[in-house]
């Protein structure tokens, strides 16, 4: 700092106002310090400027599954919601095992300012801790309705629309793909499916684990459309689970939708280029990451505040795998077409 105020002509204190932003400095002398700092390639210490200040100027993101398609828009509206702040982003990845996630979190909350987490299907240590340490938290994706700040999305109508959707098309047999037991959105997506049930006046009811991902989904789905009685119609809870079953459809030889009929929970990159294109309800993922990172430093500027919970809404996609009338086609070619060949 000395020799960059040595250059710039200028106090240390006068560079150390233009690095913290504690006093207003002029545009020229704050160019000077630049410039300054650019020449003798000056960074500042992060790690000795949070100890005179106690702040990191750094947020945490504990998301399980990084690699899920839907999760890189999510992801990059968090990180530059946070950079725009002027935080950093750090990230972990529980893997959706709570006994995992109590060490991952704990790694990351002595570093950070403020946490982002998708809780697993028991996060009642993680979150105990963070409430212990005071750590500001806020809960993204899967909402708890308890103590803390959370951001997701409506899930049970959005489902129960799915069913209505099939229904009116004239399926009887609808099953249900869930994800993960115990988590908050498996929870609430299962509810949305039984109340569509109920309110198409449909007994037939089917409900198998994929997991939250494709491979376990793939072969819950094979054994299912092995089945005497299987279903006419799927609906799966998230895109991992949907790109399965689209794969354990093609691997038994039926046809979406002439064969079976699918609507899917989450829309991702590839649904609009699969055959058949995919009807799907699409969550607004960058908004979600953008409204999480504007809790967080809400909380942290008022801690005592009372906890808000954000549902966003949804938006249905209808395209052809549900096989509806007034899905779209490409270049005039039906989106209902041959599976390929069966893979071993």
């Amino acid at each position: 700092m000395a020799e960059v105020a040595r250059l710039a002509g200028v106090s240390t204190a006068t560079v150390s106002h233009v690095l913290n932003g504690t006093r207003p400095v002029r545009d020229h002398t704050r160019r000077q310090v630049l410039a300054a700092m650019d020449r003798v390639g000056y960074a500042p210490n992060a790690a000795a400027r949070s100890l005179a200040t106690a702040r990191t100027r750094t947020l945490g993101l504990a998301l399980s599954a990084i690699s899920n398609p839907y999760l890189g828009e999510l992801l990059h509206a968090v990180e530059a919601e946070s950079a725009a702040a002027g935080y950093t982003l750090l990230l972990a990845d529980p893997h959706d095992d709570p006994g995992y996630e109590a060490t991952a979190v704990a790694r990351l909350r002595s570093r950070v300012d403020g946490l982002l987490l998708a809780p697993s299907a028991d996060s009642a240590r993680t979150l105990e801790a963070l409430s212990a340490q005071q750590v500001p938290t806020v809960l993204v994706d899967r909402l708890l309705g308890g103590t803390h700040d959370e951001v997701g999305t409506e899930n049970v109508e959005p489902v129960a629309g799915l069913v209505a959707h099939l229904a009116g098309a004239g399926h009887s047999r609808i099953g249900f793909v869930a994800g993960h037991a115990g988590l908050a959105t498996t929870v609430e997506r299962l509810e949305g499916y039984r109340i569509g049930l109920r309110r198409a006046g449909l007994e037939y009811a089917r409900v198998i684990e994929g997991h939250s991902e494709a491979e376990p989904a793939r072969r819950a789905v094979s054994a299912l459309l092995a089945e005497p009685d299987r279903p006419a119609a799927l609906i799966t809870g998230n895109n991992a689970m949907t790109i399965g079953a689209v794969q354990a459809a093609h691997d038994a030889g039926l046809r979406i939708p002439a064969d079976v009929a699918l609507a899917a929970f989450d829309d991702f990159p590839w649904a609009d280029a699969f055959s058949p294109r995919l009807t799907v309800v699409a969550q607004p993922f960058a908004e979600i990451g953008r409204e999480a990172v504007r809790m967080l430093l809400r909380r942290m500027e008022e801690p005592g505040a009372e906890p808000r919970s954000v549902r966003l809404k949804t938006r249905f996609v209808h395209r052809a795998s549900c096989g509806c009338g007034g899905a779209r086609h490409r270049n005039g070619v039906p989106d209902s077409v041959p599976p390929p060949p069966p893979t071993n």
